[in-house]
């Protein structure tokens, strides 16, 4: 029996471990490679050591990309958590239609990221400069896309917009898990609901807090397809995250070695912050 088990084990490991290879794995030790050469993307290439990371380091398009990078990413995380929380809090209490309310705010999530963003585009480009113009509103006349100043505040709507949802499943989830008979008894103690939510609701849900504000970060930091359908790294390079940076200099800039070693250094980066998140996060709700 117990061989009989190892050998449906492996048959099902062993091809998924070599898709993971193939697909994850293998692209990631060739981009580690070409970023010590001065590969274009094509043609011959030429060892240069770590000259593409020393360069990285002086580049500052590649220094504003990591600025707007990491703002955008605290920002949409803080705001993300905040908006979830308090949205998971009011679905998990004693109101009609529950049920269908949580199906409501998990659509954000199943639709194409690509769609909402070209969805929202229209809106900022077209509807609510019209209802501002008609209205008197001189908020809403211009395009807050096309302004280097506030265009990104279009990309954090969109982004927490649709990322919303997948974490309030995440806190509805620790909501549940916690014992009625405790409100019940704060209630009998006369606590108010702040109270109930610092000493009871926040303590009992702290995993699920780390997990969704990690998740969040990571998520973030990778931000892409928000970017690419509301204004493509514009007005010039002022909402230019690191992935569109490395996506367009790599494929299209002939750069493909020298945004390898920016993706490298990246990747560590985003690995660094998420073990940063994890460790201080835990420390605080020891």
């Amino acid at each position: 029996m117990k061989k009989s088990f190892n050998k449906v084990y492996l048959a099902i490991m062993i091809p998924a471990l070599i898709i993971f290879f193939v697909l994850h794995t293998y692209p990631l030790l060739q981009g580690v490679f070409y970023s010590f050469t001065d590969w274009k993307g094509y043609g011959n290439f030429e060892f240069v050591g770590l000259k593409n990371y020393f360069n990285v380091f002086k580049d500052d398009r590649v220094g504003h990309a990591y600025l707007f990078t990491i703002g955008f990413a605290i920002i949409s995380t803080v705001i993300t958590n905040i908006i979830s929380l308090a949205l998971a809090i009011g679905l998990n209490s004693k109101i009609s239609f529950k049920r269908s309310l949580r199906g409501i705010y998990f659509l954000p999530y199943i639709l194409g990221t690509l769609v909402i963003g070209y969805i929202f585009n229209f809106i900022f480009s077209y509807f609510l400069p019209a209802i501002g113009k008609n209205l008197g509103i001189a908020l809403l006349a211009n395009n807050i896309l096309g302004n280097p100043d506030l265009a990104w505040i279009g990309i954090v709507i969109v982004a927490v917009w649709q990322s919303t949802a997948f974490n309030t499943i995440l806190y509805l989830s620790g909501l549940v898990t916690i014992d009625p008979d405790l409100y019940e008894a704060a209630d009998i103690d006369g606590a108010t609901s702040w109270i109930k939510f610092k000493e009871i609701t926040f303590p009992l849900i702290a995993p699920f807090f780390i997990i969704n504000v990690v998740v969040s970060m990571k998520n973030y930091l990778m931000v892409f397809d928000q970017i690419v359908a509301l204004t493509g790294g514009g007005p010039g390079t002022s909402t230019e995250s690191i992935s569109l940076l490395i996506y367009k200099g790599g494929f299209s800039g002939g750069e493909f070695a020298y945004q390898s070693a920016n993706a490298v250094i990246f990747f560590i980066i985003v690995v660094a912050i998420s073990l940063f998140q994890i460790k201080i996060l835990e420390k605080r709700n020891a």
